[in-house]
């Protein structure tokens, strides 16, 4: 089984998307078994909370489903259990590089570091702004996530 952890900063905006969107890209490939998700923040402030209603209405209308989903916050004990820990942006991914034990440093990675070259670094955070920026971050989201479905796929 391969596992794979998004982080952003509050987990209620940007990593749940991003799990919402791979669990369901996983299920459609029939590879439930065989690929396991979660998400989490880099902060403790949303602990408990459902993602953002913005984030939940952004990707229902794309048919993936957020609203099961709660935030926690990134523990060292992800860095073993995870395989792939995806950092939405740099300082999520300095975040974490900053915390892992040394020997795990190497399973955290940019999430849009998949992405062709010339593209965005980082998906943008979107809580402080409008619909705009949430339909941005799922675009990227969606993209990534089946470039990490397919390399995954491949054996990375």
């Amino acid at each position: 089984m391969t596992s794979v952890l998004f982080v952003c900063t509050g987990n209620i905006c940007r990593s749940p998307t991003a799990h919402g969107v791979f669990r369901h890209l996983v299920a459609e490939a029939g590879l439930d078994g065989a690929v396991d998700t979660d998400s989490c923040g880099t902060h403790g402030y949303h602990v408990g909370d459902p993602p953002d209603p913005r984030a939940i209405e952004t990707a229902g209308r794309r048919g993936f489903d957020l609203t099961d989903l709660r935030a926690r916050k990134l523990r060292i004990d992800d860095f073993d259990r995870f395989d792939l820990l995806l950092a939405m942006d740099r300082g999520h991914l300095s975040a974490m590089q900053a915390m892992a034990p040394a020997e795990a440093r190497g399973g955290a990675r940019l999430f849009l570091e998949v992405m062709p070259d010339g593209g965005p670094v980082d998906v943008p955070d979107p809580y402080y702004s409008g619909q705009a920026a949430f339909d941005h971050a799922l675009d990227l989201i969606e993209a990534a996530s089946a470039l990490w479905l397919d390399r995954i796929r491949a054996g990375l």
